[in-house]
């Protein structure tokens, strides 16, 4: 009989096994629809083209690496067994090219709703091949589980390379609430086409799935909104097109500005419903969280957050309930 340790229940159920990235990068030519990043992060992006990023900054490199440790600690303390990607080959690294590629962010390879896992389909060229370091692990653990192992269909490139058909669907847009899914649509992520594929999916599964427009310079839903529990978020409304959505209007609200989203405030890591990462910068968010009876752990997450995502970014769960 198969296990059933893959399920995702919500943002908040007790965090049991989860995917936690490494930290590969090589700075891409011509990157395009950078606007999420902060300007001085864009600066190293142009002035390193072609780059990997441990040959550039070899000292910031190791404190990349040490930010994942120090998070791996920390999960590990609250009992969450964890899962590594292997690194990318050296073939896999010249197939990038001009791209550059990337092994630095597990949340939008693939995600996992309910006991369904799903490759996604990632629209920034560096990061299109960012599953495959990944992948054994989804093969191994949909081989052991009572588990549906899918993917969405190849990016339509009929209509050229910068083609925006897709489809395109990224992790880091969706937040799961019980059988209620948001799914974020900015323009520099997932897309209607890719937000179609999942919907018709998931009614099959009783699920609702629910559009969220956000500004064109944040890059996921994540970035803008965190479910933090059953009856609180931490939000930027600014952020959010057509305000936060009518499921979550009753909700308390932690808010943050729109500057906050750019550095990745909102992008902290419930480990349940009591407890909360963030890093020591939002220490602001950490203390209205305390007042609330949550548990805040704070861990340094400078180096990772440059790159335009921080501790929600660099986990993917396999189980949570």
């Amino acid at each position: 009989m198969k296990e059933n340790n893959i399920y995702v229940e919500s943002e908040f159920a007790p965090l049991r096994r989860v995917v936690l990235t490494q930290s590969q990068f090589a700075f891409p030519k011509n990157m395009k629809d950078s606007n999420f990043l902060l300007e001085e992060y864009l600066i190293d992006i142009i002035e390193n083209e072609g780059k990997d990023f441990a040959d550039a900054f070899p000292k910031e490199q190791l404190k990349w690496e040490e930010e994942r440790e120090n998070l791996k600690k920390v999960l590990e303390k609250y009992n969450v067994e964890i899962c590594r990607p292997r690194l990318l080959t050296d073939y896999e690294k010249e197939v990038g090219g001009d791209d550059g590629y990337s092994n630095f962010f597990s949340r939008d390879p693939f995600f996992t709703i309910g006991n369904i896992i799903i490759e996604g389909s990632l629209r920034f060229p560096h990061r299109r091949n960012e599953i495959l370091p990944i992948r054994d692990i989804l093969v191994n653990e949909s081989n052991k589980n009572n588990c549906f192992y899918l993917s969405i269909p190849s990016v339509d490139f009929s209509k050229g390379i910068d083609s925006e058909v897709g489809p395109f669907l990224e992790g880091g847009d969706i937040l799961v609430l019980g059988k209620t899914i948001f799914v974020g649509n900015s323009g520099l992520a997932s897309n209607k086409n890719g937000i179609n594929w999942l919907r018709n999916l998931l009614s099959n599964f009783d699920y609702t799935l629910i559009e969220v427009p956000l500004a064109n310079d944040v890059l996921h839903l994540d970035c803008a909104l965190s479910i933090v529990r059953e009856d609180l978020i931490i939000v930027c409304e600014e952020a959010l097109l057509n305000g936060i959505p009518k499921e979550l209007e009753n909700f308390d609200k932690i808010r943050v500005s729109k500057e906050d989203v750019s550095r990745l405030a909102v992008n902290g890591l419930q480990i349940d419903r009591n407890t909360y990462i963030t890093d020591p910068e939002f220490e602001f968010i950490g203390k209205q969280l305390e007042q609330r009876g949550i548990t805040v752990e704070y861990i340094d997450f400078k180096i990772s957050r440059s790159f335009g995502g921080s501790f929600r970014c660099s986990t993917q769960p396999l189980l949570r309930k």
